[in-house]
């Protein structure tokens, strides 16, 4: 049988946050490698950055990008402030 598009349990909202959240761990982890920190630090710099709230805003289209590019995303960020490419749009 096949599931209607409306019916898809990947779509769910609750799905949808675990998957989130997954990929700013496996973000976080990269962050931590690349500035050598915790990855506690790590998570809580990139929750307040900028790029983390496009990750999370659909219009940006940033959630469609892979996660080492959300990590170069955000390392340009600090290094350039927070007016990246995803506001410009």
């Amino acid at each position: 049988m096949e599931q209607k598009q409306s019916e898809d349990p990947v779509k769910s909202p609750v799905v949808q946050e675990i998957i989130m959240s997954n990929r700013i761990g496996a973000i976080s982890v990269e962050l931590a490698k690349r500035l050598n920190i915790e990855p506690v630090k790590a998570l809580q710099l990139f929750y307040e950055s900028q790029t983390c709230a496009d990750l999370h805003d659909k219009s940006t289209g940033l959630y469609l990008y892979g996660d080492l590019y959300v990590a170069d995303e955000f390392m340009r960020e600090m290094e350039y402030g927070t007016q990246g490419i995803w506001q410009m749009r």
